[in-house]
């Protein structure tokens, strides 16, 4: 959906409209049909890979790069053109992935930099329909993909500091909802994606003890980390998450910051994200909860610039100034809102 236009002051009467045309278009997605077509899934189980451990993590990527090259001789023999663009692009040198199905819609979790020795981990956690065919392709917006925007986020680290030490993760590890259905009207699919990051941060613990950790979270996608924070019971690997950036956030379901745990938790909104206009409530399991930017939410509100839903990771921006400078874990240089 393009951005809303934007006023400095927009009347009342325009404000209600926006707000009843948002409401419009979430409660048409509860009414709309989602019936398959019918046709069995071509495409096979990904190879069993090893588990995430220091000594198995080349083997891991080795295990990855299989499966998608099995994939793209299923998607050339079945002339699935489109995906077969997209899996010839995830095998171009220097590529890693750590995990990858491509069956139904797909995920797949791209590690840009050196996990094992990072002293910072980024994990971008994208949101309602991202599939494997928009991982890393949109026309004019390349960094909007969870692959671009991992790519933007690490270049920006390198632009700031000549050493960075960081490690930025594509992560599609769930499987995202469609922006018109009743899936984004709950937490359903956040909280089975939580299920999965939270095994996945466990793996990164495990491959590299001493990194901490950051979550930036986009639109969905914060739904599914407030779920995994809200519902962390301790443990090791998730005391090592010390940031979780939600922005262009629908809500994730917690009733303030505090109950997501002891992280930093900040949020952020571009001057003209629609996401604005989407209800924050939360009834009988309908809706996500309040806004993460509002006061009473209680999190960090950082400058996310002038920018729409897509923006946020574009080069140049104050948002991707201020999310990279949180993925390295440097909060006196985040602007404030």
């Amino acid at each position: 959906m393009p951005p809303h236009p934007r006023t400095t002051s927009p009347p009342r009467a325009r404000r209600r409209l926006r707000r009843a045309l948002a409401c419009a278009v979430t409660i048409s997605g509860v009414l709309l049909t989602t019936a398959g077509t019918g046709h069995a899934d071509p495409y096979a189980a990904p190879f069993p890979a090893p588990s995430m451990t220091p000594s198995t993590l080349d083997a891991r990527y080795a295990t990855e790069r299989r499966s998608i090259e099995q994939a793209l001789r299923t998607a050339h023999g079945v002339g699935d053109t489109g995906r077969a663009r997209t899996l010839g692009a995830f095998l171009r040198p220097g590529r890693r992935f750590l995990d990858f199905d491509p069956r139904g819609r797909g995920q797949a979790v791209e590690v840009i930099g050196d996990l094992a020795s990072a002293r910072r981990v980024a994990l971008l956690v994208p949101g309602a329909d991202t599939t494997l065919g928009s991982f890393d392709q949109r026309p004019g917006k390349p960094w909007s993909t969870p692959g671009g925007g991992a790519r933007a986020v690490y270049t920006e680290a390198s632009r700031i500091t000549p050493r960075p030490g960081l490690a930025v993760v594509a992560w599609l590890g769930y499987a995202a909802p469609k922006t018109l259905s009743s899936d984004v009207l709950t937490d359903e699919r956040a909280g089975q994606g939580a299920v999965a990051l939270h095994r996945f941060v466990s793996g990164v613990h495990r491959v590299n003890p001493a990194a901490r950790i950051g979550l930036l979270c986009h639109s969905y996608g914060s739904v599914v980390c407030g779920r995994a924070a809200g519902s962390a019971t301790g443990g090791a690997a998730w005391r090592r998450v010390t940031d979780i950036a939600l922005f262009g956030s629908p809500g994730t379901t917690a009733w303030s910051a505090s109950a997501l745990g002891a992280a930093r938790v900040w949020a952020g909104r571009g001057g003209t994200d629609w996401m604005e206009d989407v209800p924050h409530v939360r009834i009988f399991g309908l809706g996500l909860g309040p806004d993460p930017v509002s006061g009473r939410f209680g999190a960090r509100v950082f400058d996310a610039g002038p920018g729409g839903h897509s923006d946020y990771l574009a080069p140049g921006s104050p948002s991707l100034r201020n999310l990279t400078d949180i993925a390295l874990g440097r909060p006196e240089s985040v602007t404030r809102a």
